[in-house]
């Protein structure tokens, strides 16, 4: 039993110790011809129901396929987008699959308008959730929801995949209030320089992507920090009051958000290690993930003084 047991610990240190020396899944690469084979459908099994939001080139509907809810995403009607650039997102949804990241279930491309099926979150975003919802939601339901982001980013980290958007707005609440990473519209996969002209958040984006456009996963792990404070502060604004060539310019000087009110300090904390100025010295997700998952063990398992 206690041989069985140390197999066990000896695998999880050694994935831990994989990802901080950069072992990672080769980065998937499958071809057009199969990505069409395996999610193309026909239009005919896909009804569309009503309208969940739009942005400025897509609508989401909620919609029925396969006899189950679902959204659907599309054009909206007027716009004008390549089918390249409609269908980016489904790249990184085709490749990794898990359960804290949102589910892609199919596309449908033969004719216009385009669809992208996914799996429907029936409470939003989280940004709408966490203001909707302020004065249900504790701190320990704040750190697990944080916890199970971080979990998410952890399957994109293990396959190079940077997210570039991570933000509360793009981070999906199910009906059992599980928190799942979304909309993968700036995705790429592997390590790069990218000066492929690009609107960036610039106030969840780290520095050297913003100055550099260098992009990693320690770019997204900065992001994290920055979700992580929304979470706690129920979804404000960072940088209130700030433009965004002010926080280009102050963060570049060394300037950190101070710790929100009521935020423990073990999260302030963390939000610091995302927001070292060096990459390298940023937390992995895999770290980040650990540190939620036990955020709150020091309280739950004191040690005590024993008589003698």
């Amino acid at each position: 039993m206690r041989e069985a047991e140390l197999k066990g610990e000896l695998e999880v240190q050694a994935t831990r110790l994989s990802v901080e020396l950069g072992e990672r899944e080769p980065a998937p690469t499958p071809t057009e011809q199969e990505a069409k084979k395996e999610w193309e459908v026909e239009r005919k099994e896909i009804k569309l129901i009503k309208k969940l939001g739009e942005g400025r080139f897509k609508e989401v509907w909620e919609g029925m396929w396969n006899e189950k809810r679902v959204a659907v995403k599309t054009i909206k009607s007027g716009k004008t987008m390549s089918a390249e650039e409609f269908l980016k997102e489904t790249e990184i949804m085709k490749c990794i699959s898990h359960k804290t990241l949102v589910e892609l279930f199919a596309v449908c491309t033969r004719e216009e308008p385009m669809y992208i099926v996914i799996e429907l979150m029936t409470n939003g975003s989280l940004l709408d959730y966490l203001r909707r919802n302020k004065a249900s939601l504790d701190q320990k339901q704040l750190i697990e929801m944080c916890g199970e982001i971080a979990e998410g980013m952890v399957r994109l980290e293990l396959r190079n995949c940077v997210h570039r958007d991570l933000a509360a707005r793009n981070i999906l609440v199910s009906g059992n209030l599980t928190c799942k990473v979304g909309n993968f519209g700036l995705a790429c996969i592997d390590y790069r320089e990218d000066r492929t002209p690009i609107k960036l958040p610039i106030k969840w984006t780290a520095p050297e992507s913003a100055k550099h456009r260098r992009f990693t996963v320690k770019s997204d792990v900065w992001s994290f920090g920055i979700v992580l404070y929304e979470a706690i502060t129920y979804g404000k604004l960072p940088y209130v009051g700030m433009t965004n060539a002010e926080v280009l310019e102050k963060v570049q000087q060394g300037y950190r958000m101070p710790k929100p009110s009521g935020c423990p300090n073990k999260l302030y904390d963390i939000m610091l290690q995302c927001w070292k100025e060096k990459p390298e010295d940023r937390s992995t997700f895999e770290a980040l993930q650990f540190q939620m998952e036990d955020f709150f063990a020091t309280a739950q398992y004191q040690y005590i003084n024993i008589p003698n």
